[in-house]
């Protein structure tokens, strides 16, 4: 009986800290399958073919290491933790951009982009500017 009570509280213990990574863990996959509907300021990729054509600047929001591993063709890298050193190196393309802009970042629960957009807009960038719901992860399988 005493192994039993040992085995019970081990699994309790197990199941807390499976709660608990899947509540506060960045990447956390979904529990179930349900697509949350898009909110006004962001993309899906059928969104991007449809409504533009798929013809949009892709902002890479993710660490530089990670860009460099892959990234969307043409996309530039302005990361939250070197915005304005990355900022500073694609001034002329952002300047010069007529097309909607798409950021994204590592993954569903990824806040980076939203961030990298909203100061993107701060500083007059960027008007016609979205977030690409579902993160780098999503476009990679899609390639």
């Amino acid at each position: 009986m005493k192994a039993l009570g040992q085995a019970l509280i081990l699994v309790a213990l197990a199941a807390v800290a499976a709660f608990g990574t899947q509540a506060w863990h960045p990447r956390a996959p979904a529990l179930y399958l349900t697509q949350e509907p898009l909110r006004d300021d962001e993309v899906s990729l059928p969104v991007i073919r449809e409504k533009f054509h798929d013809d949009v600047l892709w902002i890479d929001a993710r660490p530089a290491d990670q860009f460099a591993a892959k990234h969307m063709p043409g996309a530039l890298n302005v990361s939250e933790q070197q915005f304005d050193e990355q900022l500073v190196q694609h001034l002329d393309a952002l300047q010069t951009n007529t097309k909607p802009v798409v950021v994204y970042c590592s993954g569903q629960k990824c806040e980076a982009s939203r961030k990298v957009m909203e100061r993107l807009k701060e500083m007059g960038f960027v008007k016609d500017a979205y977030v690409f719901k579902g993160g780098w992860s999503v476009l990679e399988k899609a390639r």
